[in-house]
């Protein structure tokens, strides 16, 4: 029996992005697939109302895959495309498989012949990446830094390092309630010279993108608290 396709659904990064973020053909391929593996089934729904799908929501199967749910058997994820249905995977906010718990349900239908289609969407990483003016062409996505504060200073300044070694790009994110305390580690961890680019609430309302020199930000005053923020190091010789 032929299997399904698993499509990969990006989600809006933020409240009332949904204009920023869907195209006619994610429209498109919602109003065609009946079963959704999620990492919030809340979200999710949320999403699929704004995305304009026309299927009742009580008709859809939404199989949770969220932080309770993994590490038990894939098997009953791909029930579905198995049998020949196409099924949609959604991240809880950008891009699925992306710094997201999703990879695993990708790299298992890869192991079972599955197609994979990923589908045009913000992702929060590239972004960023695009809107900091720095190496585009080598960069590494770090995710989170140690909590302990003194292994996370060790951290910092090795990544300084490695961005002017190799001229290369570290990006960085934090849990959200932590975001002013990493940002002032990052000030107090790195030379005057390296560059700092804070994206903020990307595709946000009140969206906040700023790329400048230690010196410089450590005579401003920024609130990123509970704010979704990545972090982007860069410095040339």
């Amino acid at each position: 029996m032929q299997t399904g396709t698993l499509f990969l659904i990006p989600v809006p990064l933020t409240e009332n992005a949904a204009n920023k973020s869907f195209t006619a053909y994610l429209g498109n391929t919602v109003n065609a697939i009946g079963t959704y593996i999620v990492e919030n089934e809340k979200t999710a729904r949320k999403f699929l109302k704004e995305a304009g799908i026309r299927i009742p929501q009580s008709e859809l199967v939404i199989r949770d895959f969220g932080k309770h749910k993994r590490g038990n058997s894939l098997v009953p994820f791909f029930k579905e495309l198995m049998t020949g249905k196409d099924v949609g995977l959604m991240s809880e906010a950008g891009c699925p498989g992306v710094a997201d718990p999703g990879a695993e349900i990708v790299a298992e239908a890869h192991k079972r012949g599955i197609k994979v289609v990923p589908l045009v969407g913000p992702s929060s990483i590239l972004l960023a990446l695009m809107a900091s003016g720095f190496n585009g062409q080598s960069f590494v996505f770090h995710g989170y830094l140690p909590i302990d504060k003194a292994e996370r200073s060790k951290k910092i300044r090795e990544l300084e390092q490695a961005a002017l070694k190799n001229r290369q790009t570290q990006l960085f994110i934090e849990t959200p309630f932590r975001n002013n305390h990493l940002f002032e580690d990052i000030l107090k961890n790195t030379q005057l010279h390296t560059l700092l680019c804070v994206a903020c609430n990307i595709t946000g309302e009140d969206e906040y993108i700023r790329t400048m020199s230690i010196g410089q930000w450590r005579k401003e005053r920024i609130d990123l608290h509970k704010k979704p923020t990545i972090f982007l190091l860069y410095r040339e010789a």
